[in-house]
């Protein structure tokens, strides 16, 4: 009962932020970029729901907008990540020998830096854009999916059905697609999802501390970074969007807590 609660309130969560992304243009009030100093640090108000931050700008509609770059910058990415992790650690665990050991090598080498240094590296050597917090989040996160669905398919390339299905004559390719992935991705999607929670707050941090993303972008991140000054005067500017990343995330995390206990639970029912 437990878990099935979690998993319920972490998808009505998700769902929420989902539904802001998507419906931000049609839900905020005004332009979230419109700025007007004569509106600095006004209340809430019919016009304003949430006030102005200290730009004069609608508070409600830079908080709509920001789930767009929130999730928008990393959902997408990472569900192709997955895909290709999936594929790949599958198949490298499958085969073996040299392919297995470059891969977990690479791996090995990529989890070793930190991600706040594979971004700062990708803005020194190319340019502080969207594009190279992207491609840092992308190369970190890879190597993580990777060497989880490594570890995962390893167990299930020493069960018999396995063995049963090589016997048969099945190609490797198919033993992957038709077997492996398929019992590999139950596990995977418990990792996939607390994934992109870490993802959602990379990316916030990184605009928080100016990387990636240019002064004035609705991102919740960015714009805790903006309110610092205002912490006295308007605390209402930290608080909102500093609400928004924590149930945000917490929406991730809870559905992968539930499905973890979840699959957890039916691995322990075939066992006994």
């Amino acid at each position: 009962m437990k878990r099935k609660g979690q998993i319920i309130v972490g998808l009505a969560l998700i769902l929420i932020f989902i539904l802001m992304a998507l419906a931000a243009p049609l839900l905020a009030p005004n332009d979230p970029n419109a700025t007007d100093l004569a509106l600095k640090n006004a209340p809430p108000s019919s016009e304003y729901p949430l006030g102005c931050d200290q730009m004069g700008r609608c508070e409600l509609s830079r908080l709509l907008y920001g789930a767009r770059y929130s999730m928008g910058l990393t959902i997408p990415v990472l569900i192709v990540l997955a895909a290709f992790a999936l594929f790949v650690g599958c198949y490298s665990s499958y085969k073996g020998g040299l392919v297995d050991e470059v891969m977990r090598i690479l791996c090995d080498i990529l989890m070793a830096f930190p991600l706040i240094v594979i971004a700062m590296a990708l803005v020194s050597a190319v340019d502080n854009s969207v594009a190279s917090v992207i491609i840092a989040i992308g190369i970190s996160m890879l190597a993580w999916f990777l060497r989880m669905v490594r570890s995962y398919a390893k167990t299930e390339c020493g069960k018999e059905y396995i063995e049963a299905a090589r016997i048969s004559g099945a190609s490797g390719l198919r033993i992957v697609l038709r077997h492996l992935i398929p019992n590999v991705f139950p596990q995977f999607v418990v990792y996939f999802t607390t994934g992109i929670a870490t993802a959602i707050m990379s990316v916030s941090s990184f605009a928080f501390l100016g990387v990636g993303l240019i002064a004035g972008t609705p991102e919740w991140g960015a714009m805790l970074n903006e309110a610092r000054n205002s912490v006295y005067s308007n605390p209402a500017l930290l608080i909102y969007p500093g609400i928004c990343l924590i149930v945000c995330c917490a929406g991730f995390n809870l559905l992968g807590e539930g499905l973890r206990d979840a699959i957890g639970k039916e691995d322990d029912i075939r066992v006994a």
